[in-house]
Formats: C-alpha cells, sequence, structure tokens
C-alpha cells in the first residue's frame, strides 16, 4: 500500500511497513541513487531542511559518502548537483557546506499529484494494522471535582485516542477509579462532618485534614433529602462504608458531567475497591512470588532523609530492580494494608489479562518518580511482553488579567473546569490545552483566549475554517448551476507558483504530521499543523484584499476560480479531519 504525500515542503512516497517507523522519502531518494554506484545507494538520506529558507529537501549525501567514496564532502555534493541539474523533478538545486545539496519542488510535480490531496481520507494511516490499545487517562481521585490540570490530561488522553483510531489501532479509552485507600476515609469522614452541618451539629469549624470544598455541602444535602436525620448520633461504623459510596458515585457522577462537558467519553470505567474485593491483589502477589520476584528485606535509608525520621523494619518488597528501577518497591504497609503500588499492580495485571497489545497512562507532574516501578512491574507480570508508555502532563497555570490565579484542591479555592468551560467554551479548552507539549507547563490566559484576533490561535485557526466555508458558499451564489470542480477537468497549472503553492505544500504535509504525531504520541502536532495552515491561509485571504485579481473566486476568469476551489475543498477536507482528531467543532460562521 503507497499513500502520496509532501515531507516537510517536499515530495514523499510512504511505504506502509510494520509499524510505519520510518517514512523514506523514495521519490527523491531513488533519483539521487540513480547517479550513484549501486553499492553507495542505500546510503541516500533525504530530509526537509531546518531552514525553509534552505528549500524543500536536503541530502547531506556528501557527508555519508564522504568516507566511502575516500573524496571530500563538497566534491561529492558539487559533482552530483551538476548530475542532477538537468532533470526536471528538482529546481534551485544548490551545494552547502559542509556537503549538503538543496532543492525545491517544482510546480509541475506538486500539480501532478494534487488530486490526491482531495481524497476526504487523505492522512488516515494504517500504522496500527488493528492492534489494540489501552490509554488511560484523567483518573482523578473521586475526592472532588476535576479542575484545569485534570482537564488538561483528559484533552492530551482524548486526543491522542483519537489519533490512533484514525491511523489503525483498536482503541479503549479507560478511567481508573481510586475509590479505595485513605483518601475515601477522609472524604467520607469529610462529607459526615458536612451532614452534621446541615442539621446545626458541631462546632461548624472544618479539621484542618478534610476536604473543604464547598462541594461536599451540596453533596451532604442530597444526603439529607434522601435519609433525613437517620446518621445524626450514630457510631462511625452505623455510617462510614454508606458515605463512602455515595460520595465516590455523587462526585464521580460530576466527574462524568465535567468531562462530557469536555466531548470526553470513556469506554472502561475500573474501580480499584472493586478489583480488591475480586482478590487481584491476592492474586498479582501469587504471580509475583511464582517468579521469585517478592521477598522480605529491609531497604536503605533514602537520601536526604535524616537517620532519626528513618524507620528501618522488614517489608515485603518487589525485585523492581531487576527490570530498571532505582530500588526495590514496598508492597505492604507497616499495618499490613497493601501499597498503592500493590493496587496498581494488580490493575495493570488486570489490563494484561485484557490482552492489549500496548498501555498508555496518563498521569499528573506529581507522578513522575511512579513510572520506572510501574514499568518494572508491567514488564515482569507480562514477561516483558506488554509495553507501558507513560505520559506525564504538567501544570497548568491559570492567568486572569496577567495575575496567576492559584489553585489548592485542599484548600476549596481551586478554578473547576466545568468554571473554565462554561467561560469561554469546550473549543478553546481543548485546543490551547494542545499548544504545548504534555511534558511543558502551559499558561491559559483568559483575557487571550476570548479575544477574537490571531493572537488567539484557536480563533485564528477557526476563522480560516469559516472564511473558506463563506468562500465555497459565494463561489455557488456567483456561479449558479456550475456544480462542484472536478479535478480532472480542471487545469491545476492556474494554480499560482508562490502563494496556492505554498498552501498546497502545507496541505500536502497532512500525512506526514499524522504519522510523526501518532508515532511520537504528540497529538499538539496537529494544532501546530493547525496552526501553520490557517496562517499560509490568511496571508493568501490578504493579499486578495490588496489585489482583487488575487482573490478566490474572480468572475470574469472561471477556470482559475475552479483551480482555486479545489485548493480550499483540499484545505478544508483536511482541517475537518485535524478537528475531528483533538475534538473541536469545525464552525462555518464566527462573530
Amino acid at each position: 500500500m503507497i499513500a502520496l504525500s509532501l515531507l516537510g515542503d517536499g515530495l514523499l512516497v510512504m511505504p506502509l511497513e510494520g509499524d510505519m517507523l520510518t517514512a523514506l522519502y523514495l521519490h527523491y531518494k531513488n533519483l539521487i541513487a540513480g547517479h550513484l554506484d549501486p553499492q553507495y545507494g542505500d546510503l541516500v538520506s533525504v530530509d526537509p531542511p531546518k531552514e525553509q529558507s534552505f528549500g524543500d529537501f536536503s541530502s547531506n549525501i556528501g557527508m555519508i559518502l564522504s568516507k566511502a567514496m575516500g573524496q571530500e564532502p563538497m566534491a561529492i555534493a558539487g559533482r552530483l548537483c551538476d548530475l542532477l541539474g538537468n532533470n526536471a523533478d528538482f529546481e534551485d538545486l544548490e551545494v552547502r557546506k559542509p556537503g549538503f545539496i538543496n532543492w525545491r519542488v517544482p510546480k509541475p510535480v506538486l500539480v501532478r499529484h494534487f488530486p490526491a490531496l482531495l481524497d476526504k481520507d487523505f492522512g488516515r494511516l494504517d500504522m496500527g494494522r488493528g492492534r489494540s490499545v489501552n490509554v488511560e487517562y484523567v483518573s482523578a481521585n473521586p475526592t472532588g471535582p476535576i479542575h484545569a490540570g485534570h482537564a488538561r490530561g483528559a484533552v492530551s488522553g482524548d486526543a491522542l485516542a483519537r489519533l490512533l483510531a484514525y491511523v489503525g489501532y483498536r482503541v479503549t479509552k479507560e478511567f481508573y477509579i481510586n475509590d479505595a485507600g485513605r483518601q475515601v476515609e477522609i472524604l467520607a469522614h469529610s462529607l459526615y462532618q458536612r451532614y452534621l452541618g446541615i442539621f446545626d451539629r458541631g462546632d461548624g469549624e472544618l479539621p484542618n485534614w478534610a476536604y473543604p470544598g464547598d462541594y461536599l455541602i451540596e453533596t451532604a444535602g442530597r444526603i439529607a433529602e434522601l435519609q433525613g436525620d437517620k446518621f445524626l448520633d450514630r457510631d462511625e461504623s452505623e455510617w462510614l462504608e454508606f458515605f463512602k459510596e455515595f460520595a465516590v458515585a455523587d462526585i464521580m457522577k460530576t466527574i462524568r458531567e465535567d468531562l462530557a462537558l469536555l466531548d470526553v467519553h470513556h469506554d472502561v470505567f475500573s474501580s480499584e475497591l472493586a478489583l480488591i474485593a475480586d482478590g487481584a491483589v491476592d492474586d498479582v502477589m501469587e504471580l509475583l512470588k511464582s517468579k521469585n520476584l517478592v521477598y522480605r528485606g529491609v531497604l536503605a535509608r533514602p537520601k536526604g532523609m535524616d537517620s532519626e525520621e528513618w524507620e528501618e523494619r522488614e517489608q515485603l518488597l518487589f525485585r523492581s530492580t531487576s527490570f530498571g528501577d532505582d530500588v526495590d518497591r514496598p508492597l505492604q504497609k507497616s499495618d499490613g494494608s497493601w501499597t498503592y503500588f500493590a493496587s496498581d499492580l494488580a490493575y495493570h495485571m488486570d489490563k494484561i489479562k485484557r490482552n492489549f497489545d500496548e498501555l498508555i497512562d496518563f498521569w499528573g507532574a506529581d507522578h513522575g518518580g511512579y513510572v520506572k516501578r510501574m514499568q518494572a512491574g508491567v514488564s515482569a507480570i507480562s514477561d516483558g511482553q506488554t509495553k507501558l508508555e507513560v505520559k506525564i502532563v504538567q501544570l497548568v497555570r491559570l492567568l486572569e488579567d496577567g495575575r496567576e490565579v492559584k489553585m489548592s484542591k485542599r484548600a476549596g479555592n481551586f478554578i473547576t473546569a466545568r468554571e473554565i468551560i462554561n467561560r469561554v467554551g469546550k473549543d478553546a479548552v481543548r485546543f490551547i490545552m494542545l499548544t504545548r507539549r504534555d511534558d511543558a507547563s502551559l499558561d491559559f490566559d483568559f483575557r487571550r483566549i476570548i479575544e477574537k484576533n490571531r493572537d488567539n490561535p484557536v480563533f485564528y485557526v477557526q476563522y480560516a475554517y469559516a472564511r473558506i466555508h463563506s468562500v465555497l458558499k459565494l463561489f455557488h451564489q456567483i456561479f449558479d448551476g456550475v456544480g462542484e470542480p472536478n479535478v480532472g477537468e480542471v487545469d491545476l497549472n492556474l494554480l499560482e507558483m508562490d502563494g496556492d503553492m505554498m498552501l498546497v505544500k502545507i496541505i500536502a504535509d497532512w500525512p506526514r504530521q499524522v504519522m510523526m504525531a501518532a508515532k511520537n504520541r504528540e497529538p499538539h502536532r496537529i494544532v501546530f499543523f493547525l496552526i501553520d495552515l490557517a496562517t499560509a491561509f490568511h496571508f493568501l485571504w490578504n493579499r486578495g484584499k490588496e489585489s482583487s485579481q488575487l482573490r478566490f473566486i474572480l468572475q470574469d476568469n472561471l477556470p482559475r476560480t475552479k483551480a482555486r476551489i479545489l485548493l480550499l475543498t483540499a484545505m478544508r477536507n483536511v482541517m475537518e479531519s485535524a478537528f475531528c482528531i483533538i475534538g473541536i467543532t469545525p464552525v462555518e460562521e464566527l462573530r
């Protein structure tokens, strides 16, 4: 199977082999190799140059062949440049130190392959080939509503899941509910304090260990409506389990609703409590014991910890150092209960039993030190057959009038994801959350996002799509009865060399952008591509405002208008595919 595209700003034929981890530039690679001794043909390298001004393509063939041929890199590049100079598929060939050759793709080559850009599935690859991948994201503790950091993880995880589905993976989107452990106990007691307050019991002051958010007042009110004063003056044993279950269920309902506002919908919700009840932790311990990967031992005192603070005691440990971790990891607490790590091992064993080919987890910035042990655990459980990839999502800084808005879940004054969505809209939240890599912190500037200018990237991109829609609509109004332009009947040579061809090159780069984003698990690349595409389009639009002959629609020149309408149709199709991946809505009209 062969897919035509442009890499960087040049022509590419991509053979879909294996996982398609590498796309070979066969077109120019073969042309260059044809002028070399066959023994050197496989050494040809072709890439887009780092500087756009250098051209569409670059090859470091001079440096590659210098040692093998015993000649200076510049001499090799110069001779090869002379040989290729008469080939119509090369334009502006030049030699650059220390042995590069650079060139541009001529217009006839671009025009020849333009029809491929009009396919609705242009850019849809088969990298996954039906392999199954589990993408777990958000997995917020059910102790309160989701905040901006959770929203970023939700958007990143959801966009990656959509991207992997777009390139042929079978994707399961999963949320892990941490509904067991100490934090749920604290949540239940915090909720009980709010419940007492409804009936004017207690001193009105929350303990410093309690979750202080006002959302628990609403939850307590719902308990009072359903149960009245049933739990007043009762022993903890009579209300604790009910309050734990009610709190988790109520907060998870809120979390699901908030995620739905972001158009985030998971396929599976897994419960930590249910796994423990089913004996999953015991099962994973037995498995590790059968592999001699569990033992009782004493860990060394952590670096930087005062000896007086360190309790040296024997613990049940997992041999995670056998799988690349820094130290072996505890599996049980001093009271005999399982550690979070033990529960997480059981959860990932459950995933492995469900026969996923790949596991991808999105975790918050505070879990960076947890990666090695979990990857070690997955490797141990699966005998190295299943790979766990962890994406760490860094913090979001909310800015209001240039000042940071502080967030603190435990202080109860954080801004919820719902508040952010209600203020700027789902599309703006999703788009802005993808304007930086997951592992880089992100500033979310409310003022910038609500302004309708080019400084607001989501508006800038959606405005480009809306303008395209207006042009296509106007075409049918002016040329009523003409119908949709047919690529087989349109003279594409009427497209301009400079402005139009620039847009052609960016559109044609779409499959490579998809491939690189999926390969590197970086959906933010799709947003960067959209910004570049919108920038090129707005340049052409503004040029048309300066000269009527440069507009997309020329009432006295139907042939050229048809060519440019096809160009905008290709751009519209690619933008719609990109919007679908990142989860924003194509807007046909902006006001």
